[in-house]
């Protein structure tokens, strides 16, 4: 009979005629075996592929310490990962990314809001909420981009000079992690809602500088337990000016 390994190991009517020292052989050396299997087991822990280093620079805490969140470069592709420690666990956050990122948490820490660049003056945000296994992706695609799907289901659309061409963003306002929105003077439930605000450039013809804003700070409010977007009435004036040409 052989192991996986190639070793042959004999049947029970060849043991009845070995010696106690061979048998005794025989038992050290499958206990060695098995111990250096559970080793090999064990110390395979989770972490960046080989090439991938962390920049200290870009770790971030929550603002209890709990988490941290560290982020990694390969030096060969400039390719980002973002990783996650939280009490015993060490897991990947998401996908790769061509730049380091900016982090909020809600207060509760069910949340966490990643801010992304993506190209030269332009950013989108990804949402993640806490699950058994970790935070996982909490919308099937970036929260970036379901607000300006948001926005173009709303009559503001209509008055907009020109579909935004270049220098997209979607940025998350200030307030999030300091009594949820306080300093707009609103009383709203903690760990609620997220406040987005959008931009978006164009090259209209005839104007100067061609290079137009055309959305200019856009805001909007996505409801964490709902999973809906709205416009709370405090925006509604700012809104109708965000969306003339600048």
């Amino acid at each position: 009979m052989y192991l996986h390994t190639g070793l042959k190991v004999k049947t029970m009517s060849e043991i009845k005629g070995t010696t106690t020292k061979q048998l005794m052989n025989l038992r050290t050396f499958l206990i060695g075996l098995f111990v250096v299997c559970g080793i090999g087991t064990a110390t395979a822990q989770p972490g960046p592929p080989a090439g991938y280093e962390i920049d200290p620079e870009y770790t971030q805490k929550s603002p209890d310490g709990a988490i941290t969140i560290e982020q990694y470069v390969n030096k060969d592709d400039y390719k980002w990962q973002f990783w996650v420690r939280r009490k015993d666990t060490f897991t990947l956050l998401d996908e790769q990314a061509d730049y380091p990122a900016d982090f909020r948490f809600t207060n509760d820490l069910k949340w966490i809001v990643r801010k992304q660049k993506t190209g030269s003056g332009e950013s989108t945000l990804y949402l993640y909420r806490i699950a058994p296994q970790g935070y996982v992706r909490a919308t099937r695609k970036p929260l970036g981009d379901l607000a300006w799907a948001y926005l173009k289901s709303r009559p503001d659309w209509r008055k907009v000079a020109k579909e935004p061409e270049y220098h997209m963003s979607a940025n998350l306002l200030k307030g999030l992690e300091e009594n949820s929105y306080r300093w707009l003077g609103v009383d709203w439930p903690a760990n609620r809602y997220l406040l987005i605000a959008l931009n978006g450039e164009a090259s209209i013809k005839g104007r100067k500088p061609q290079q137009t804003g055309v959305v200019n700070d856009w805001r909007c409010r996505y409801d964490l337990q709902t999973g809906k977007f709205d416009v709370p009435p405090l925006f509604s004036n700012d809104n109708a000016k965000a969306v003339v040409p600048q």
